[in-house]
């Protein structure tokens, strides 16, 4: 049950969804000011660039599973004896 709740992102993921909002919200920000200007609403306006902004949030805040398409691979740590490392520095 556990494994659908890991929120892994790796740094390729971090950068995919940093790009994807940062386009969105700016896509949306200069369509809503274009028809905010024509129609001569400030609220229409308001409105797109909210909306653009739950649409981003809506790709980018969830951790689906393309934003882990290149996860890190840790080494493993070596288990060491502390009895052996305090005999070979005397």
């Amino acid at each position: 049950m556990a494994d659908w709740f890991e929120w892994a992102i790796d740094f390729e993921g971090q950068k995919r969804a940093e790009y994807l909002y940062q386009s969105i919200i700016v896509t949306f920000a200069i369509f809503g000011f274009l028809i905010g200007f024509q129609l001569q609403s400030l609220l229409l306006t308001f409105q797109i660039f909210a909306g653009g902004v739950a649409l981003a949030a809506l790709f980018v805040l969830p951790p689906w599973p393309f934003y882990n398409s290149h996860p890190i691979r840790w080494l493993e740590e070596k288990q060491t004896n502390p009895e052996i490392t305090n005999e070979k520095s005397t």
